[in-house]
């Protein structure tokens, strides 16, 4: 492996990290004061540890790294464009990966952080609510807004399935990607705009200012399946690598012994009959992840038709069995 990559896709852990050189001058920040890196697990850690990045993958999210901007992670259903960034967290250190899933509903305000009025309303009306009232209890940061606290190190961002957005998302995160923080107009209303605040996976932080601002740039996997196309203004700004479905037999069943160990032995049947199902219609490797083990357990004497009940076709012609 070249010296440069941090992340080597070797999935045993190391503090290869703390190698990163300093940003680009135009994507350094200063935030603080300066949060310790969390410690934990990146909150998958069996699809971490089996999880086989190719070359391609490898150098972009060291790049990614790198010149701190968000990784656009596109490819069919299946093949471990989510799981890539539990495989960076765990192998880098980085502690649990926060994960926003995407919705047409979903806005940068879910993103960034809520403020629930209403229970402070109702706080405040009751006979022993302090004169003083901590309005930190009320603001809960989201995903984004968490992993753009000014820690030490960069957190993982997972932002799942970005092309099922409303179609001004990635407009709108432009900024908050380019500045690297934000403000809580709750906060920043208040005559002392500084507030202890829940964070989206942890104990409360301090908000000073009414803004958050980030030091180390989060690593933010941005996956999509492909479902539309995003404005040039928004790709020029990500690093993109595209995964492919393992390309022949020997990868495949690779990939199923990583998973499943010895319950992977005599599945040699099961992976031919997942390449000649995928000529005809789109399937996901963890469809025959999953017809493999059932296959073991079920001591099923047709083992191709059972396996053809757990490996429907997600694109391509309807089953004809």
């Amino acid at each position: 492996m070249p010296d440069w990559l941090l992340y080597t896709g070797s999935r045993h852990p190391h503090d290869a990290v703390e190698r990163l050189p300093p940003p680009p001058p135009w994507r350094a920040f200063d935030g603080g004061p300066v949060l310790p890196p969390p410690s934990g697990p990146s909150g998958n850690a069996h699809q971490a540890r089996t999880y086989r990045p190719s070359d391609d993958a490898v150098q972009q999210v060291n790049a990614a790294l790198y010149l701190r901007r968000p990784l656009l992670v596109t490819g069919p259903p299946g093949t471990g464009k989510s799981t890539l960034a539990y495989a960076v967290a765990h192998e880098l250190g980085l502690g649990p990966v926060l994960h926003w899933p995407i919705t047409s509903r979903t806005t940068l305000r879910d993103g960034l952080y809520q403020y629930d009025p209403l229970t402070r309303l109702y706080a405040a009306g009751r006979d022993d609510a302090p004169a003083d009232e901590d309005i930190g209890r009320y603001i809960r940061l989201g995903p984004l807004g968490t992993a753009l606290l000014p820690y030490a190190r960069p957190r993982v961002l997972l932002v799942d399935e970005i092309d099922k957005s409303d179609i001004d998302l990635p407009n709108d995160l432009l900024t908050i990607f380019e500045k690297g923080e934000y403000e809580i107009p709750e906060l920043t209303r208040r005559a002392d705009p500084s507030a202890e605040v829940m964070t989206a996976d942890g104990p409360r932080v301090a908000v000073t200012g009414g803004a958050v601002r980030c030091r180390a740039f989060p690593l933010v996997v941005l996956t999509s399946n492909g479902e539309r196309e995003f404005p040039p203004a928004f790709l020029r700004r990500c690093v993109s690598v595209e995964l492919r479905q393992p390309s022949g037999e020997a990868e495949l069943a690779a990939i199923v012994r990583e998973h499943l160990g010895a319950l992977a032995d005599d599945s040699d049947d099961l992976v031919r009959r997942f390449f000649e199902r995928s000529s005809a219609g789109t399937l996901a490797t963890d469809q025959l992840l999953n017809a493999v083990y059932l296959c073991r357990h079920a001591g099923a004497a047709d083992r191709r038709a059972l396996a053809d009940r757990v490996m429907p076709y997600l694109t391509g012609p309807a089953d004809d069995e």
